[in-house]
């Protein structure tokens, strides 16, 4: 699957008034099996008077009884062979907005077809009441550029929607604009003001790296709830399926300059789950200055993310570069209680890609803050090879130390926030920019330069303490750059035979006290 194909598609369809709804006990979601209709059965129970989270966790536990059904959809008439072109011109009408009349939110239902296969349940909850939102044609406009001769509907059968996306008036007075997508499997992506679609959130990961194969786990069923009047927020419920779990998810969602999603989640494993990440970010690297070995590129970088941020339960700064890699690389940072992890887009300057088209400076980050201790585990970094930018390679998420038991409820919360930078609330230097390459002094050489943030130093200079797991460091100093507002730290590694190394530095005052994060990379040969 083609990423930016994947992306575009996600964001093609227009936003927005009424519709047709059914109520939801008439809902059968992919999977399940029908009401017994027979003569003499009983009535189905009546809806609960307020439908919330519990009510989810209740369906995902009786999924969780029963063998996982995949869900299918047998696209017809014009939603089947759609190209990428044609599932563009498909958008949702803006007078069969399920949220219309409130005064901040839109909602668009988005159609099947092209890469977007599974059917998705989609209900409004009103009043504690949710009310199935039924798959209609009728709902959706064709372009005749695309569809000449009229959309193909005769034979259209209930394919069930492909996700959805929210609206909000964001960057300019009087525009609704998307701040808020789910489409595919458990993905799920999001911007702040002033910022466009760029890396992606997960439900969940399972296996990932694994040579026995990833599982993707799905959202069957969302229920988003009709904001009350003014509410700066929306909630939404969703109900995950796959193999291995089933689970119940909430997410509160409050758009912004900063877009904070405070998520909830219940997990009821069918096995006992291993390798299971909690919080999974996806994103993209090709190239930047870090890392650049054979590309011929006229941009000086390409990427949604330049780096792994990590703030540790004991109060430690970490910064790992990301970095491209012939072969898949796996790397784990243990940790107890973290405060907070994400990926996430420092140079957020348009020279820093020199791309009009894709706009790299003005990708989100993604800042993850667990809500409650999460305990012992780690924070583990996927890093995938690739060879252009329209695939991503590059996946975060947290693993608690001990399984996942099955037949019992593990739930997890934490805010998820997609934003320019994360605030800088430790007192400590940023690395700024790093760049390496191969040393002027010596073929064997590798040069390495590392720029911390100058304005947290005076006329004292830090002192610096790099190492390195293989290969050595001949040498390494520090050099500022007022002009730049920059301590640069440059350092040669020689990595001799090594295959692999794992590099660190920090910057410290006499006593060896961090006054800087530490930066961390992976070589590979």
């Amino acid at each position: 699957m083609k990423r930016r194909q994947f992306l575009n598609a996600a964001t093609a369809l227009a936003a927005g008034g009424s519709l047709a709804v059914v109520p939801v006990q008439a809902q059968t979601p992919p999977g399940d099996a029908g009401p017994d209709t027979a003569a003499g059965a009983p009535a189905p129970a009546p809806a609960p008077a307020v439908f919330g989270f519990e009510e989810v966790a209740a369906l995902a536990s009786e999924r969780a009884a029963r063998a996982f059904r995949q869900p299918v959809s047998d696209l017809v008439g014009s939603f089947a062979d759609l190209n990428y072109d044609q599932y563009r011109a498909i958008r949702f009408r803006r007078d069969q907005d399920p949220l219309a009349g409130h005064p901040r939110f839109g909602m668009d239902l988005l159609p099947p077809g092209s890469i977007f296969y599974e059917p998705v349940n989609i209900s409004v909850v009103r009043g504690g009441v949710p009310e199935r939102i039924g798959f209609d044609p009728a709902m959706l406009d064709f372009d005749p550029a695309q569809f000449p001769d009229g959309p193909d509907l005769q034979a259209r059968g209930d394919m069930g929607w492909s996700g959805f996306r929210l609206r909000t008036v964001l960057n300019r007075p009087g525009v609704m604009d998307e701040f808020l997508v789910f489409q595919g499997a458990s993905y799920f992506r999001a911007v702040a003001r002033g910022t466009i679609y760029g890396l992606s959130a997960r439900g969940l990961a399972i296996k990932t790296g694994s040579p026995d194969g990833e599982e993707f786990p799905l959202f069957t069923d969302f229920w988003v709830h009709e904001p009350d009047g003014a509410a700066d927020r929306v909630r939404i419920h969703a109900l995950l399926d796959s193999p291995s779990v089933a689970g119940a998810y909430e997410f509160e969602v409050n758009p912004g300059a900063v877009t904070m999603i405070r998520v909830r989640l219940a997990l009821f494993p069918r096995v006992d789950l291993r390798e299971t990440g909690i919080a999974p970010l996806t994103s993209m690297f090709w190239f930047s200055p870090a890392s650049r070995r054979e590309v011929d590129d006229y941009r000086p970088a390409v990427h949604d993310s330049d780096g792994l941020q990590m703030h540790t339960g004991a109060g430690q700064a970490l910064w790992r570069t990301l970095a491209a890699h012939k072969t898949l690389q796996i790397s784990s940072f243990m940790d107890n209680d973290p405060r907070g992890f994400g990926l996430i887009q420092r140079h957020r300057d348009f020279a820093d890609y020199q791309d009009a088209e894709a706009l790299y400076h003005l990708r989100p980050s993604a800042w993850i803050q667990p809500d409650d201790g999460w305990g012992e585990g780690e924070v583990r970094l996927i890093e995938i090879p690739v060879d252009n930018e329209f695939n991503d390679n590059i996946v975060s998420y947290w693993i608690p130390k001990e399984p996942m038991a099955r037949e019992q409820r593990h739930e997890f919360r934490y805010r998820l926030s997609f934003l320019a930078l994360p605030p800088n609330d430790l007192p400590l230097a940023r690395v700024l920019d790093v760049r390496t390459g191969r040393s002027v002094n010596a073929p064997d050489l590798r040069s390495v330069m590392i720029d911390f943030d100058l304005s947290l130093f005076g006329d004292v200079l830090p002192e610096s303490r790099v190492t390195t797991s293989a290969g050595d460091i001949p040498h390494a100093y520090l050099k500022p750059l007022p002009h730049e507002g920059v301590l640069r730290l440059a350092l040669e590694f020689r990595p001799g035979d090594a295959a692999l190394a794992e590099l660190q530095a920090v910057l410290t005052n006499a006593e060896g006290v961090a006054l800087s994060e530490t930066w961390l990379a992976r070589w590979t040969a």
